[in-house]
Parts: C-alpha cells; structure tokens; sequence
C-alpha cells in the first residue's frame, strides 16, 4: 500500500483491497493440496461379476480377445504378439460390412489400464462395439428359467 502524502487527503484512493482475494486463493490452495493426490491416488475398478447368465455358443465369424494376467493376448484363443494386435485386428475389421464386435475376455487379477489400452487399441482399428465376457459366478446357477446349459432340464436352475 502507498502513503498519501499530499494536503487534500479526502480525495478518492484507487487502491484495490487483496484481502478477500487472497483468502479466497488461500481456500483453493488447501482444496487442491487435498484433491489431487487423491486423484493421482487412482481408484481401484472391480469388474461386475456374472450372475443369470445365458450359455452362448460362440460362432464362427466371433472374434475374442482374450488376456491374461501378464497381459499377453490371444485372438479366438491362439497367442498372438501384443505388438501385432493392431494389425491383425484392422485386417479382420476392415473386411467387415458389418457386425464389427469383439467380444473381450479379460482375467480378473489384470490391471484394468491393460484392458482400456486393449479397448483403445480395438476401437482405433475398425471394432465399433466391444463386448465384455464374463463367466457365472462358481457356486451359483442362473435363476432364469432357459438359462442354463442344454442338459439341465429344471426351470431356474434349481435341481
């Protein structure tokens, strides 16, 4: 702050008061001091697991991709580079009229930043719709009457 120094000090003084301003600077900077490394903390994702699932036989034009808990890929369950995903996937999809899904099957232990970088990888390369496969939840049967394999012939599942 300047000192006025002058005989007409009851002039107007163009001095702007910082003091709400740097209170309000003061609460930002404790807010982000708390925020962030709970941002940079990330959060751990759990993938849904299945329940009522339907038996889907695959078919022969399905594409899966499958990856393991090292992160090693496999397409329609043969081992492939991981460097050679994209192209073997453009090759499949460019083909494609239609029906540009891959069905994506991960192991539950996997870091989920392995899955996006999988799904960027599909979406970048013709695959319009990713599908995520799961597997009915052991000890447990689908409750929905049809569900069930071909050789179960109780309604629900329940023998």
């Amino acid at each position: 702050m300047a000192i006025s120094v002058g005989s007409a000090g009851s002039g107007v003084k163009a001095e702007p008061n910082v003091t709400p301003m740097i209170d309000v600077m003061l609460v930002l900077l404790i807010i982000f001091m708390i925020v962030v490394p709970a941002l940079n903390a990330g959060f751990n994702a759990q993938p849904p697991k299945g329940t009522n699932l339907k038996a889907h036989p695959e078919e022969t034009n399905d594409q899966v991709l499958g990856i393991d808990v090292q992160g090693q890929y496999y397409l329609n369950k043969k081992p492939i580079h991981n460097q050679d995903l994209p192209q073997l996937l453009k090759q499949i999809y460019d083909s494609r009229t239609e029906d540009k899904i891959l069905y994506l099957k991960a192991d539950k232990g996997l870091d989920y930043g392995k899955i996006l970088t999988a799904l960027d990888i599909a979406a970048n390369n013709g695959v319009r719709v990713t599908g995520m496969i799961t597997e009915q939840t052991p000890g447990t049967r689908s409750s929905v009457a049809g569900d069930n394999p071909l050789n179960d012939k109780t309604p629900g599942g329940k023998p």
